[in-house]
């Protein structure tokens, strides 16, 4: 009985170090291969993703990175960049760089948020769409039409207006109006795809339409809709920074188009010092935010298409 124990314990033991090695394989072909990909970049592209990567690390270490609280006076109102408050603070005290850490954790919940709900859900629409046709897809490309002449904008300040100034209501609105993208780009690919040999011979040995999805459809479009992703994380956050901009936006979240919200609603602004910190800053830190995203999803379209040149 012990040397079947000590058997049975040895083959565990082989398993697990077998599982252990291949994840280790994989993580350096991933690492490396993410490498090869970042050394490609243009200047530009490599600047986009430094400050992605700044604003990143901004936002999951903020309380540590700000000494001041982003939602409580600490200081004197408007006072001008210096000393402790070396980005200066708005009109209640409350220091703007505290303001600015809190509101790049809250730009990237939206912005991230809406990528995976528009980016994922619309490419599931998209390849079922294209693969199933018939019906399902002429109902689908008409909706999509629909969707595609609706002014967007005009309605999501409904809609935000109707559900009430809550992050998740803002993503929500969000992902409802992004999602039409992703689902054509998946359409299209798929309308292609299942016309390859490989696709039918996996048909004809009787593959189920999850099967496919899952084995061939999503490693495919998975690329181009990850370019897509990162664009709508853009789009999101501008259109989350228009909202609250609105004062639609959820008021205890301090996000950048909330700070701005504030500070354009101060009486006079323009007609002072104030605004070249109060307004100024959260205004570069979205113009930077967004910008890189754009340089970026640039670069990654090189490698998810290659149609594209440089």
């Amino acid at each position: 009985m012990s040397s079947l124990a000590d058997l049975i314990d040895t083959r565990k033991d082989t398993a697990i170090t077998s599982a252990t090695s291949g994840l280790v394989v994989k993580a350096q072909d991933f690492l490396q291969g993410t490498s090869k990909i970042i050394r490609s970049f243009s200047l530009l592209g490599k600047l986009g993703l430094a400050v992605i990567l700044f604003f990143v690390i901004l936002a999951v270490f903020a309380p540590y990175v700000s000494v001041h609280p982003y939602n409580l006076s600490s200081g004197a109102p408007l006072m001008p960049p210096g000393g402790e408050h070396f980005l200066g603070t708005d009109d209640l005290g409350i220091d703007i760089w505290a303001q600015l850490c809190r509101g790049a954790k809250i730009s990237l919940i939206v912005g991230l948020g809406t990528a995976l709900l528009a980016g994922l859900g619309g490419g599931l629409i998209g390849i079922v769409s294209g693969y199933v046709g018939g019906i399902l897809d002429k109902f689908l490309m008409r909706l999509i039409d629909i969707m595609l002449v609706i002014p967007d904008f005009p309605v999501m300040i409904l809609l935000a207006a109707f559900l009430g100034p809550r992050l998740i209501n803002i993503i929500l609105v969000l992902a409802l109006f992004s999602w039409v993208s992703s689902a054509r780009i998946a359409r299209s690919q798929i309308l292609m795809l299942k016309e390859k040999t490989y696709i039918k011979s996996a048909e004809l040995y009787g593959a189920g339409t999850w099967y496919l999805m899952r084995k061939h459809f999503l490693p495919e479009i998975f690329p181009l809709i990850a370019v897509q992703m990162i664009r709508l994380t853009g789009r999101a956050i501008i259109s989350e920074a228009g909202l609250s901009f609105l004062g639609l936006g959820d008021p205890t979240s301090k996000s950048w188009g909330l700070t701005i919200h504030y500070a354009t609603s101060f009486r006079g602004i323009y007609f002072t010092e104030f605004w070249k910190w109060w307004l100024l800053y959260p205004w570069l830190f979205l113009t930077l935010m967004v910008t890189s995203l754009a340089f970026v999803s640039r670069e990654l379209e090189q490698f998810a298409d290659p149609r594209v040149k440089k």
